[in-house]
């Protein structure tokens, strides 16, 4: 009995430290895709699962993606100035970096229909409230469900497009994709968060040496 006491007391402290707010730590996620067409399917099986490093503190936010196949991907976000900063590496394009306003323009917001619902659902502690999303983007039509939580104060780089209409941070995305006869899935979960302190040098905004700007990386 008191063993299960224990269990009970455990639990209910972790519930309850994941529904305080935090303002500085790391969030891992994994973002898998699959697709109904055998070729494509055979393609993505060959990027495997992407897993995402995403540190937060106060305003600011970096995600690092790394994959074998992809290469490195960094964004930098820096919610108080609306800028961030895009760096990837790898061996298609070489070393590239972008500088964005995070802000959407008038004709991002004409192509995104977001519907805040009443349904919730509890992810690693957190209480989620799920959204609808359709849009279209890069020629392609997104339809899917996200479920996020306003207790991180961190930037996802997925959902900057989305405008005041969206509020929190992804812990479940899952988005089906329809182009030019091709239809794929994307899911992205988040597996684990840490609250604790991330340096600084983090969210430097200056780009690294040996990188060459552009105006439009692949997949932006």
């Amino acid at each position: 009995m008191k063993k299960l006491l224990f269990i009970l007391t455990l639990s209910l402290s972790v519930t309850m430290f994941a529904q305080e707010k935090i303002t500085e730590g790391v969030v891992v996620s994994k973002q898998t895709m699959s697709s109904d067409n055998e070729q494509m399917n055979a393609q993505l099986a060959m990027l495997g699962e992407m897993v995402t490093t995403t540190y937060f503190k106060n305003d600011k936010t970096r995600s690092e993606t790394t994959n074998p196949m992809a290469g490195t991907t960094v964004f930098i976000g820096d919610n108080a100035s609306k800028k961030s900063l895009m760096l990837m590496d790898n061996a298609m394009i070489g070393k590239k970096y972008m500088e964005a306003n995070m802000t959407p323009s008038e004709a991002d917001l004409e192509n995104v229909n977001i519907e805040k619902t009443a349904e919730t659902k509890n992810i690693l502690g957190y209480e989620c409230v799920k959204y609808n999303v359709t849009m279209k983007k890069d020629g392609a039509d997104v339809k899917g469900a996200i479920y996020a939580t306003d207790k991180l104060q961190a930037i996802s780089q997925q959902t900057t497009a989305f405008g005041d209409n969206f509020k929190g941070f992804p812990m479940y995305m899952s988005l089906d994709l329809a182009q030019q006869g091709f239809n794929m899935t994307l899911v992205t979960e988040v597996t684990e968060v840490k609250a604790e302190k991330v340096a600084d040098d983090k969210f430097i905004m200056t780009p690294p040496e040996g990188y060459t700007k552009t105006d439009n990386l692949l997949g932006m």
